[in-house]
C-alpha cells in the first residue's frame, strides 16, 4: 500500500500534463481541422476544456492532500516542493474555466480573449510538467 501512495503523486501529475497535453495540442486542433464549421470546433472545444479544468482540479485536490500526507513525509516533501505550481496551475484552471471562457463563448473581443486563454492554457502545461518533474525527481543523497 505504502508504494502504491508513494507512486501516486507521479501518475496524477502525469495525467494533469498528459490530458493538458492532448485535449490543447492534439484534439482541440484536429477538431477546427476536420469538423465543418468553426463554430462547430468551438463548442466542442469549450465542452473538453471545461472537462479539463475538472480534470486539474482533480489533479491539483490530490496532490495538495499527498503534500499534507504524514504516512509517507518523503513524498510528501516532493510534493511540497511542487506546490507553487500546483498552486499556480489550479487557478490558472479556475481563471481560464470562469474569467476567459465565459468572454469567448460570448465573443466578447474574441481575439483577445483567446489568446488571453491560450497563454494561461500553455502556463498551466507548464506548471504541471514542473509538478511531474519536481514530484519524479530522485531525492538526493544527504553528504556526511
Amino acid at each position: 500500500m505504502n508504494s502504491l501512495v508513494a507512486r501516486l503523486p507521479g501518475f496524477v501529475a502525469a495525467l494533469w500534463w498528459g490530458s493538458l497535453g492532448t485535449i490543447g495540442f492534439l484534439v482541440v486542433p484536429l477538431l477546427f481541422k476536420n469538423l465543418p464549421t468553426p463554430a462547430m470546433a468551438g463548442g466542442m472545444a469549450a465542452r473538453l476544456f471545461t472537462a479539463q479544468t475538472w480534470v486539474s482540479l482533480g489533479c491539483a485536490m490530490l496532490l495538495l492532500m499527498v503534500s499534507r500526507s504524514a504516512r509517507l513525509p518523503e513524498v510528501g516533501a516532493r510534493v511540497h516542493a511542487a506546490l507553487p505550481f500546483v498552486l499556480l496551475g489550479l487557478l490558472l484552471a479556475l481563471l481560464g474555466e470562469f474569467g476567459v471562457a465565459p468572454r469567448i463563448v460570448a465573443r466578447d473581443n474574441l481575439p483577445l480573449w483567446h489568446a488571453v486563454g491560450s497563454g494561461m492554457y500553455l502556463l498551466q502545461w507548464v506548471c504541471a510538467a514542473v509538478v511531474l518533474w519536481r514530484v519524479l525527481q530522485q531525492p538526493r543523497p544527504e553528504a556526511s
